[in-house]
Formats: C-alpha cells, sequence, structure tokens
C-alpha cells in the first residue's frame, strides 16, 4: 500500500479514500473483495493484470473488478482518491479492466465522501451522496488505454522485446522473419490473441510509453528520438491519430486537475 492512505466510513456498500505513490512504488499482484476505482491526480499509474497493461495518466481513472489479481507501478509522485464498491451494490456494474474518463462531479463526490466518518443514516445526506457516487461510476466513458498481452509465450516474448526496444521499427515482415514464420500467421496469431493488429498493437504501446514520459515532464523531442522517431513533428501527428490530442493538449489537462 502506498503513503497517507486515509478514508470515508468504511461499513457501507461504497467509500471513498485517498492515497499517495512516490515514484518508483510498486504493488506486487494481489485483489480486492470490493470493486476499485483510482482516479490519480497526479502521476502515472500502471495497472497490469492477466489479460494486459492499463495506463492512468493524471485526470483519468482505472476500474478493477473485484477479486481481479493486478499489481501497480508508480511513475512521478502519485496523487490518487478513489472509490471501493461491493459487487452487490448495483447490478449494473461492469466486471473487466477499464480505463474511464472521471467527470468534474465524480471528482467532487469522492473528495466530499472522504470526509463521512460516521455511520450513514437512511435517507441522510450523506447516503445520497454515496449513491449518486453509484450512479455516476455506471456511466463513465471507457478510454483506450490499455495493451492487451498475448496469451502464448512465443508472442509474449516478442511483446517483451517490443515493449524493451521501442525505438526500433517493428514492421510485421522483418518480425515474422525473426520468428521463422510468415507475416500472414504472425499476423492472424497476434490479431487472434490480442484482438489488435500487430502495427496497431507496436503504435499503442509507443502511445502509452509517451503518456508515462510526458507525465514525467520528459521534453517532447526526447520521447520523440526515444520512441524511434526522426522529429517531435512525426510523433505529434501520430499521438493525436490515436488519441486524438496533441502532446501538448495532454499535457494542458494536467494543471486544471485540482491537487
Amino acid at each position: 500500500m502506498g503513503k497517507s492512505f486515509k478514508h470515508g466510513f468504511l461499513d457501507y456498500p461504497v467509500y471513498a479514500f485517498s492515497e499517495n505513490y512516490p515514484h518508483g512504488h510498486i504493488e506486487d499482484w494481489h485483489s480486492h473483495d470490493r470493486i476499485q476505482l483510482i482516479h490519480t491526480l497526479t502521476g502515472v499509474i500502471r495497472v497490469q493484470t492477466h489479460e494486459g497493461i492499463w495506463i492512468i495518466p493524471p485526470g483519468r481513472g482505472v476500474w478493477i473488478p473485484a477479486q481481479k489479481a493486478h499489481a501497480l507501478l508508480s511513475s512521478g509522485d502519485v496523487k490518487a482518491r478513489g472509490v471501493f464498491i461491493e459487487t452487490s451494490a448495483s447490478t449494473s456494474l461492469i466486471n473487466e479492466c477499464r480505463v474511464v474518463a472521471v467527470p468534474a462531479l465524480l471528482r467532487e463526490l469522492m473528495s466530499s465522501a472522504m470526509e463521512i466518518q460516521a455511520a450513514i443514516q437512511s435517507n441522510s445526506r450523506n447516503e445520497r451522496l454515496l449513491q449518486l457516487i453509484l450512479d455516476e461510476v455506471q456511466i463513465l466513458p471507457a478510454l483506450a488505454f490499455n495493451l492487451p498481452d498475448p496469451q502464448s509465450p512465443k508472442l509474449q516474448q516478442l511483446c517483451q522485446r517490443i515493449k524493451g526496444n521501442l525505438a526500433l521499427e517493428w514492421n510485421l515482415e522483418d518480425t515474422a522473419q525473426q520468428l521463422h514464420i510468415s507475416s500472414k500467421t504472425l499476423a492472424r496469431h497476434f490479431q487472434r490473441e490480442t484482438g489488435l493488429h500487430f502495427s496497431h498493437w507496436v503504435r499503442q504501446a509507443k502511445v502509452m510509453q509517451a503518456m508515462i514520459d510526458l507525465a514525467m515532464n520528459k521534453p517532447v523531442l526526447n520521447v520523440a528520438l526515444d520512441l524511434g522517431y526522426d522529429s517531435p513533428s512525426a510523433f505529434s501527428a501520430m499521438f493525436k491519430r490515436e488519441t486524438s490530442m496533441t502532446p501538448r493538449d495532454y499535457l494542458q489537462q494536467f494543471a486544471s486537475i485540482e491537487t
């Protein structure tokens, strides 16, 4: 667990919490009895599950189902808020990991719920506040900030090599030759195991690393070069195609998040 863990009243199907994680903090594989929504105010959290990786930059959140085994890695000094929710609280709660947008209303509701330190009275303001949180988390927009992992050991090893050498040009034909298979075979297996075309997966891996590096205040030029782009403009064009934001737009979001 991180530092300065605080929470609202626990004995209710929904309760809010806040927690800080220092740079490089690791939480090894674990799970929770409740659903967990983590919203980052500063820093970046990487969530690893057996299905893949989710990157949560400032202002976003990650939804982790109950009993879902996961591990965390923080980049930068992370300030986070969130809620824990009993699975029985609603039949409409999703049961898969996803990165979500966290609107201003939900951010304020979580801050208010942190102040609840007494038993919840029926039909009280506090009960209505927590029920409104439950309503809001069921309509959070999902964001494509995840990188699915393949299941076969051979493709898992390939993906690890790609993530460790993102500056290289990973095209389908050359990569297939390295594996001593045809490009059609690699494309078919990769699509089947990850749900993404090979080239899309590589771009997504670069985007997610860029999100971490940019949030850590790494210059755009350095990010571009480290990811194999000849210029910041080429990197920015790719980043915008994949995220609908320029790197500058992405960074400007952080300044508006209250800490």
